[in-house]
This record gives C-alpha cells, sequence and structure tokens, in this order.
C-alpha cells in the first residue's frame, strides 16, 4: 500500500513512485527459468545444484562412417548437443580450391624435382581436392561450416571428468577428437542454450554427403497415426504406436522366458484393443485373464472334466454365402480325424480309414450329407460316433478306445451339447483345471469351436492363445493352429500366439512357417539356453541378443514388418490394478478388497435395554 500527505505534493527523489516500484519487482519469462546462482569456472559451471561442462568437436576423420554418432545420441546420461550448419557459397570456396590445388601440385612437384619419394599424405590430399572441386562444380555437393558441440551434466567435478572420459573414449575410437572449451565455458553455455547463437565459433568443413553421417536423430521409430499404444521406444522415449490390422496379415508371436511380462504385455494390448472395438477371444491356461475378464465385462468360461460348460467338436459352423456344404463338411471331417489321432494316441493309415468312414456315417445318421443344408440339424454327440464305430469292420478296438471319453471320468467335458455362448467383446476360455493329459487335446477342440464361432460373423476379432507350445507338441494341433494363422486374414482375425518354450516352438515343423506368417513378432527377456535359436530365427544382431538376455521384466524388442525397435511396456496405474499376474500384487488386492468389505459390513448393535 502506498500513500502521500496531503502537504506533500512531490514525492522525495530517494523514493520510488507506485509504477516505478511495481516494474521493479516484475518478473520475466527468463526471471523464472533462470537458476538461482550461477558460478564460471575455466572448466566448468556451476548451474544451481549442476554442474556442466561444454566440449567442442575439432578434428574429423578423412572419412565418417554412418551412425558414427548413435553411441553418443544412445548414451544413458543427461546431456545437451548443438549442431551449427553454416552454408559456405560455392564460388567462394571453388576460389580458394583453386589455389589450395594449385598449391599441393607445386609441392609435389618441387618434391619430383628434388627426387624425393612420393608423399602419399599429398598424393591423397590431391585427390580429394581433386574429387570435391568436380564434384562442387557439378552441384552434386555443398561444403558447409559445422560446429559440433556437447555439454554433460553432473553433480560434481569427478562425475563430469568421467562422464569427459567416457565421451572421448567413444569419439576417439573413432578418430574423432574433441576438446573443453577452456576458459569459455559461459561462451559455451551461451552456445548450448536454444536461441541459435554459435558464440564458440569452433566450426570444421565438411561436405553435405559427410555430413549427413552426423544427423544425430538416428534411433528408430515405429510410430502411427492410428492403433494402441505397446510401449516406449528404449532409445528415445518415442511412443511405439501401432495398428496390428493395418499389416499384410494380423498375426503375431510372442517369445518371452517366465515371468518376462510376456501374459502382462499381453494383457494390455487386450485392454486396450477392446477400446478401440476390436473382440478378443483368448485360450488361457493358467487362468490369468479372469480379473480381466470381469472387469471389462467379459464371459469367462472354465473349461476342466468336472465344469459345466461343455462343447460338443461335432458341431459345424453355418454354411456361408460362398461356400457348398460339402466343403463344410469335408473340412470338418478333416479336422476331426486329427482329433481322434489325438485321443487315440495315433492311429494307423487303416484305422484312419476306418475312423474317417466312420464320422461320416455319423453325421449321415443325423442327415447330414454333402447334399443337405444342416444349418439347422443338431449335430451327433461322442457316443453316436462310438457306436458307428463299434459296428464297423475293424473298428471295435477304435471303440474301445474311445470309452473312457464317452462313459469314462473324462466323458463330461465332450459327450455333451454345446452350451458355451460367445456373445461377448472379451470371451475366454481356461483350461487351468484340465488335466495335462488333455490339455492338448482341449485346446484344440475349443479352438476348433472358435473358428467356427469366428466364420459365423465376420468383424474385427483377436485371438491369444497364451502357452501355446501345448499345441506345438502334436503334429495334428500344431497344424490346425498353423491353418488358422494362413486363414484368419480372411475372416478379418489376427491371431497372437504367445509361448515360453522356445524349444518345443521351434522344433515343431511348424513353428517357422508361423513365426513367418506374423507380421509382428514380440521377443522379451529370454534364457541363455533359447537366445541362439531365437538369434538364428530372427537374425539378430550380436548387441540384440545381449539386450534380450538382460532385459528387465517387460522389455525386449519389438517387430513391426521390416521395422524393430528396443520397447518398454508401461501400464498406467489402473491398467496395471486390472492386468497385473504378480502373486504378490494380487494377494495385497484382494486383501484390501476384504478389509474395505469388512469395514463396511454393518457391526451388531451393542446397546442393551
Amino acid at each position: 500500500m502506498f500513500g502521500f500527505s496531503k502537504k506533500e505534493k512531490i514525492a522525495p527523489a530517494n523514493v520510488a513512485l507506485p509504477a516505478q516500484l511495481y516494474q521493479a519487482s516484475n518478473l520475466e519469462f527468463k526471471d523464472i527459468l533462470a537458476p538461482s546462482a550461477l558460478k564460471i569456472t575455466p572448466r566448468s559451471i556451476s548451474l544451481g545444484d549442476k554442474m556442466l561442462r561444454t566440449f567442442f568437436v575439432i578434428s574429423y576423420p578423412r572419412f565418417l562412417s554412418e551412425g558414427w554418432f548413435a553411441p553418443i545420441i544412445d548414451l544413458d546420461r543427461v546431456f545437451d548437443i548443438s549442431i551449427f550448419f553454416h552454408p559456405i557459397d560455392t564460388a567462394t570456396i571453388l576460389r580458394h580450391f583453386q589455389k589450395k590445388v594449385a598449391e599441393v601440385e607445386s609441392q609435389i612437384s618441387t618434391r619430383e624435382e628434388k627426387g624425393l619419394v612420393r608423399d602419399p599424405m599429398l598424393d591423397t590430399a590431391y585427390q580429394d581436392l581433386e574429387n570435391l572441386r568436380d564434384q562442387l562444380q557439378q552441384a552434386q555437393e555443398k561444403l558447409f561450416d559445422v560446429g559440433l558441440y556437447i555439454s554433460v551434466y553432473g553433480d560434481n567435478e569427478t562425475e563430469l571428468d568421467k562422464f569427459e572420459s567416457e565421451i572421448k573414449t567413444i569419439l576417439e575410437s573413432k578418430l574423432i577428437y574433441v576438446k573443453p572449451a577452456l576458459f569459455q565455458q559461459e561462451v559455451g553455455f551461451r552456445t548450448m542454450i536454444p536461441l541459435g547463437n554459435d558464440e564458440l565459433a569452433v566450426n570444421s568443413k565438411i561436405n553435405s554427403s559427410t555430413l549427413s553421417s552426423v544427423f544425430p536423430f538416428i534411433s528408430f521409430d515405429l510410430t502411427s497415426d492410428k492403433g494402441i499404444l505397446y510401449g516406449i521406444n528404449r532409445h528415445n522415449s518415442s511412443l511405439v504406436l501401432f495398428d496390428r490390422f493395418s499389416l499384410e496379415n494380423y498375426n503375431s508371436i510372442t517369445f518371452a522366458k517366465s515371468g518376462s511380462g510376456k501374459s502382462y504385455a499381453t494383457k494390455l494390448e487386450i485392454l486396450r484393443s477392446l477400446m478401440f472395438d476390436t473382440s478378443v477371444i483368448a485360450i488361457d491356461p493358467e487362468n490369468e485373464y479372469e480379473y480381466l475378464a470381469n472387469a471389462t465385462g467379459g464371459r469367462f468360461f472354465n473349461i476342466s472334466l468336472n465344469s459345466e460348460h461343455h462343447i460338443n467338436p461335432f458341431e459345424l459352423p453355418p454354411i456361408l454365402p460362398d461356400e457348398s456344404p460339402a466343403e463344410i463338411l469335408r473340412s470338418n471331417i478333416i479336422n476331426l480325424v486329427g482329433l481322434f489321432r489325438l485321443m487315440m494316441g495315433g492311429l494307423t493309415p487303416e484305422e484312419d480309414a476306418i475312423v474317417d468312414r466312420a464320422i461320416s456315417e455319423t453325421y449321415a445318421l443325423k442327415d447330414i450329407t454333402p447334399e443337405s443344408n444342416f444349418t439347422n440339424i443338431e449335430p451327433p454327440l461322442l457316443s453316436d460316433f462310438e457306436l458307428v464305430l463299434a459296428g464297423m469292420e475293424g473298428g471295435a478296438s477304435l471303440a474301445q478306445r474311445l470309452t473312457k471319453y464317452t462313459k469314462g471320468t473324462w466323458a463330461g467335458f465332450l459327450n455333451n451339447p454345446s452350451n458355451v455362448d460367445m456373445n461377448k467383446k472379451f470371451v475366454v476360455f481356461s483350461v487351468r483345471d484340465m488335466e495335462d493329459e488333455m490339455k492338448p487335446i482341449a485346446m484344440y477342440i475349443i479352438t476348433h469351436y472358435i473358428w467356427n464361432s469366428i466364420r459365423r460373423d465376420i468383424k474385427k476379432r483377436l485371438l491369444v492363445i497364451d502357452e501355446a507350445w501345448w499345441m506345438m507338441r502334436s503334429e495334428d494341433t500344431a497344424s490346425f493352429l498353423m491353418s488358422l494363422v494362413k486363414r484368419g486374414r480372411k475372416y478379418y482375425l489376427g491371431v497372437a500366439t504367445i509361448t515360453q518354450d522356445v524349444g518345443d516352438f521351434l522344433g515343431s515343423p511348424y513353428g517357422v512357417p508361423i513365426i513367418t506368417n506374423s507380421s509382428i513378432q514380440f521377443l522379451l527377456k529370454q534364457s541363455p539356453t533359447a537366445i541362439d535359436k531365437l538369434q538364428q530365427t530372427f537374425n539378430l544382431t550380436d548387441e540384440e541378443k545381449y539386450l534380450l538376455l538382460e532385459s528387465g521384466v517387460g522389455e525386449g524388442i519389438f517387430f513391426a514388418g521390416l521395422k524393430h525397435v528396443a520397447l518398454k511396456v508401461i501400464a498406467s496405474y489402473t491398467e496395471d490394478q486390472i492386468i497385473t499376474s504378480d502373486p504378490s500384487q494380487i494377494f495385497a488386492i484382494k486383501k484390501s478388497k476384504t478389509e474395505l468389505a469388512s469395514s463396511t459390513k454393518p457391526q451388531p448393535s451393542t446397546n442393551t435395554t
């Protein structure tokens, strides 16, 4: 508050007027950005709580290879880089070149007259000058004065010295030499701040083709204008946004060792895909997707021998306009022969023919033939097939082998009409409680049922097959998975195959074809026993191989088409609470829910009358 007495009309000379005081106390934007203190020494600057040191490049080799600046750009440190390009007028530099070429020619001639041995350095310099002069005259090249400056940050002088030594070691191994800006740190600081002033002015002449190798933004990006967020590029922290349905096929494959975050990354993709109107179906061997299904309003089916959910393997898909009943029936019979081969532990060629004929006759009992329209006909059951098989010559022993699936302990799952409703955006089939011996059979039947459901209604879908190595153990299940991967695009389906057993997967003759038919591949942390196979299959460099061995949870290499980046999977807090597979975290969530429920439960009254 400012005021003046009635008697005092004019303020004394040493008293500021209110407007002057206001202007004096008014902060500008630069005052907000400026550090609280600045201390300048010959070798560094103390900038608030940090210290910095500025360097400049003084010498380059005769040749600069592409990507020579990459090791500096990709350092996991805090530092600044400024590069100044000052174009040089071609006419001016050509006049200078004419004089320089004449000088070099004169030195060569003088040595020849004196009978001295030819100097290779002079000969090389003459050839380089002539070549560059020709390119400048033909407008194939331009010449620039280039200043390259680096400022490093640290908490103390020791940290700066260590960082300086690291940068010098990297660059000097490439015959590039740097020096600190001694007694010019303040000038170097003003050069580094984004004002575009090259006050240090330590420049080297570089032609345009060589200059392209200095361009710093070499870390690869994999960002699209649509799609979901898969993670963060570990090299430059850019977002990896991608839409699998924009590629030539929509399939993906994920390899990772146990505990490296493969299911976590997959559930995160599912959660984000659901937001973009993609229907998702998952085959879950370990009940890892149950909470996600409940949280998103999906449907969870626990498939086991005692489950109330049943799938009839004889069920047929609807007949599409471009398909014939004979084609549908023939395809289903082929798949059923593969299923029975799996259920019976293998078939001889004679048994294979008997089973094929028995399946056709079983369908015929229900008036399902290649000439009929069987869209609304109730399909036969496994027990019907057993009766037909038992009445055929040579089929009695096969029928006996089927008894455990029709009358024994395993009858509940297979020998009943299907009662699984998939009319939800997210559907999960869990086989955790299924016996290990039955898991490949169950996954085959479930996958076949899903395939028939997909053919009924074509829309954007993602089928997730977790722990796919179960299906790769048998030739029939692996072959069916391969057919899904190949045919899925026709029905707008992407198949996401996930496995931790690289040996079983790549050991199958269908393993590599599934990989080559998957436009997206995601390699997470690997074990030393599997890394050599992966390196050979994916043509990984040694650096990429060691990156996979040393990656943390949720880190790896993401391939999309011909492009790939080092990726780190990032989830928000809310997403993490929904998709986490960490047992300790799940236990903590359940405990907090239990405590919350008990605290909100009405307590009995303790009042007495």
